[in-house]
């Protein structure tokens, strides 16, 4: 009789140290489990892709292509100044691609070439990609625009103000704001660019007075990745145009300058 009651405690035994085996599911409120746990990570949210997307995505330091790296300390002082945005959207916003040729060639397809400094926003900025010899190469393809950069050269980003008030912009490199070098969000404080000014950003802020560059790097020596693991959104650089209260931006474009100054006195009748 002890016999049979010592195989029943034997089995059981066995039985669940079988059933520990699996990896684990957790859901329905208790620990269960099935072959298709995979665990949850930092960089998942709401509208991560589905997960045969996730399994197929390679480790940031085995992806190819370019991001932005931590680059050189260099002076750069920052004069903050008074501004009322007129409204907690912006006025538009753009955005531009990078990646080394190979990868602009992979993405786009057809292309074909255009100007570096390019209007956004309705018309109230000029932006582009500055290296060191000038504007890079910039391409169009299927409404995107892209840049070609090469690792290890450094780059800023200019935005010329093209309307007849101040406004304030606000960029993003990599899925990061310029400034605080976290995730960007429309509401983030930005730069504010005086009526006709040109603003260079030429990196990361770390000061009032100092920036560490932006400098094309592997995608693994990203600054997203090595600051927050996430290298997600590399490749990607943002701008987003805020008016100021009470102020039209649009009132005095140089297309109605333009149109004033070519006004004819004596027209043609129609």
């Amino acid at each position: 009789m002890v016999g049979w009651k010592l195989l029943g405690v034997i089995g059981v035994a066995a039985s669940l140290w079988l059933s520990g085996c699996g990896p684990m599911e957790v859901g329905g409120g208790s620990a269960r489990y099935s072959s298709d746990y995979m665990p949850a990570t930092a960089a998942e949210s709401p509208s991560a892709p589905p997960r045969a997307s996730r399994q197929e995505a390679k480790p940031a330091e085995e992806r190819p292509g370019l991001a932005t790296g931590f680059g050189k300390q260099v002076k750069d002082a920052w004069h903050k100044k008074s501004f009322v945005r007129d409204s907690s959207k912006p006025k538009g916003t753009d955005v531009i691609y990078y990646n080394d040729r190979e990868g602009v060639d992979a993405m786009t397809g057809y292309k074909y070439k255009t100007e570096g400094l390019q209007t956004a926003a309705g018309g109230l900025v000029e932006w582009g990609i500055k290296g060191g010899f000038g504007y890079l190469p910039a391409y169009k393809s299927r409404e995107k625009r892209f840049v070609v950069g090469s690792g290890g050269s450094a780059y800023s980003l200019v935005v010329k103000n093209r309307c007849r008030s101040q406004v304030e912009v606000v960029l993003s490199v990599d899925g990061l704001d310029v400034i605080d070098g976290k995730s960007a969000s429309f509401s983030k404080r930005g730069y504010i660019i005086a009526p006709g000014d040109t603003l260079e950003v030429k990196g990361w802020r770390t000061g009032w007075d100092s920036v560490a560059r932006f400098e094309f790097s592997d995608v693994g020596g990203s600054y997203a990745n090595q600051r927050h693991g996430n290298a997600r959104n590399v490749g990607v650089v943002g701008l987003a145009v805020f008016g100021e209260k009470g102020v039209d931006p649009w009132k005095w474009m140089p297309r109605e300058v333009d149109t004033r100054n070519t006004a004819n006195p004596f027209a043609q009748a129609p």
